[in-house]
């Protein structure tokens, strides 16, 4: 991967979207998009994640977000454009 092509952005994601399998399937999305980063759980409800990887890439996770796996119901998406974050791997926090 060229990591001059890559962008990257902070996505929150509200709604029912803990203690459904959003992390777990969060970072199997991430692995077939190759996009690096990580997801996490916060005290608030939502879950966070911090994602880099090719424009086209990202736009499609970002669109999987939106949706997340079948038994999430997401409400809301924020996300945040931010400098590349270098990172080699996806994983789960």
């Amino acid at each position: 991967m060229l990591k001059s092509k890559q962008i990257a952005a902070t996505i929150s994601v509200f709604g029912k979207v803990q203690g459904v399998g959003f992390r777990f399937y969060t970072n199997k999305k991430a692995k077939e998009l190759n996009i690096c980063g990580y997801v996490l759980n916060k005290s608030n409800g939502s879950v966070y994640i911090e994602a880099e990887g090719t424009k086209a890439n990202l736009d499609s996770f970002i669109d999987w977000c939106k949706t997340g796996p079948q038994w999430a119901r997401v409400s809301r998406v924020e996300v945040q454009h931010v400098p590349p974050l270098n990172s080699s791997i996806f994983s789960i926090k």
